[in-house]
């Protein structure tokens, strides 16, 4: 091998695919090495032994592939005795028949495929409470379970059976064609409000917690006429009066989704290991939530998608990938976010940057 390095030591660092002739593998730390002569079953073998590989023959896959993990999972109480639960929609080759929803290692509900949340109820008041999601395609094949995310239910308030006063002055505006932006004026109780619903019609279709006063409302259909309302819930379960109506309607057809795409976005050229990369930084939108994933374009198709573990940036990302070794080569790119509902967002501006001089 060129660089004197052994294949477990290849193995060990490799996250990116497995060429016929090379590999492309991300040290620790995030630096992109190409190891060239180090055939695909060599380092495939030993990531078998260093990291539980399995290698495939099919490398176009067979659908016999589970669903990945779910990402951006969020949870607020929604009262004493219940949590709202959210988190992305998950693409498999087989699609997705529906969700479970774990409280520790307990299966507490199933969801159906279509759906991206859910309530949690019957749960004990004044307790932390931790929550994971898995996927089952419709093969039955379970994916992995997803980061951990923690609710505080608030104390049980005895005897308490007024309900918060109903939201004030709810205002939206469509943001492009699919999304709304909704505020209100915060309402009261006598033990203090835990949590708001929103409602499309009669339907519920998002919680926030007792503290927000604005949601983002996303996934919604071009040149649509929508009607939303609020109401507030207290720890006990009280629900006030419902707001007053806003309506209002998404811009006709597609558009370039601004109100939901990465905002500042920069992308300069790196050149590290005998090879280029392209380095990029954006502020991730204001979505109503957590963004976990996105998806990088170059040069008008798909490079990679990355998504954050641990606690995603929410003031400035930054990602970097290979780019290739030649010099003197330019390229288009521009990035999208996966927003919490399970939809993605606009992309961000196009930037345009060259490897070399």
């Amino acid at each position: 091998m060129p660089d004197n390095t052994h294949p477990l030591d290849v193995a060990a660092s490799l996250t990116h695919a497995i060429g016929p002739d090379h590999c492309r593998s991300v040290r620790p730390g995030g630096r992109v090495v190409r190891h060239a002569g180090v055939p695909p079953f060599v380092v495939c073998c030993a990531l078998l032994l260093v990291s539980g590989c399995a290698w495939s023959a099919d490398p176009g896959g067979t659908g016999e592939r589970p669903p990945g993990a779910p990402t951006g999972v969020t949870a607020e109480a929604g009262s004493a005795t219940s949590v709202h639960v959210m988190w992305n929609a998950v693409t498999a080759e087989d699609g997705v028949a529906g969700y479970e929803v774990y409280r520790g290692g307990t299966k507490v509900e199933d969801v159906p495929g279509s759906a991206h949340m859910v309530d949690v109820t019957r749960l004990a008041p004044g307790t932390t409470h931790v929550f994971t999601v898995r996927a089952r395609d419709t093969e039955g094949r379970l994916g992995p379970r997803s980061r951990e995310v923690r609710a505080t239910t608030p104390a049980a308030v005895a005897a308490d059976g007024s309900a918060p006063t109903r939201p004030g002055s709810l205002s939206g505006r469509a943001v492009g064609s699919r999304a709304a932006q909704l505020t209100w004026t915060a309402s009261t109780d006598d033990r203090g409000v835990a949590s708001y619903d929103v409602f499309q019609g009669e339907s519920k279709i998002h919680s926030v917690g007792g503290g927000q006063t604005a949601a983002a409302v996303t996934g919604l259909r071009p040149g649509t006429r929508y009607v939303f309302t609020v109401r507030a819930r207290d720890a006990a379960d009280n629900v006030s009066p419902a707001s007053t109506a806003v309506r209002l309607t998404t811009a006709p057809g597609s558009d370039d989704g601004r109100g939901t795409a990465p905002t500042d976005f920069r992308a300069a050229t790196r050149h590290a290991d005998g090879a280029w990369h392209i380095d990029l930084s954006w502020v991730p939108p204001r979505a109503d939530g957590v963004v976990t994933e996105y998806e990088v374009q170059l040069d008008g198709r798909t490079a990679t998608s990355l998504v954050f573990g641990g606690a995603p940036p929410r003031d400035r990302a930054t990602y970097g990938f290979y780019a290739g070794q030649e010099a003197g080569v330019s390229h288009r790119v521009r990035i999208r976010a996966k927003l919490p509902d399970g939809t993605w967002g606009g992309w961000s501006a196009e930037r345009r940057v060259t490897t070399g001089p």
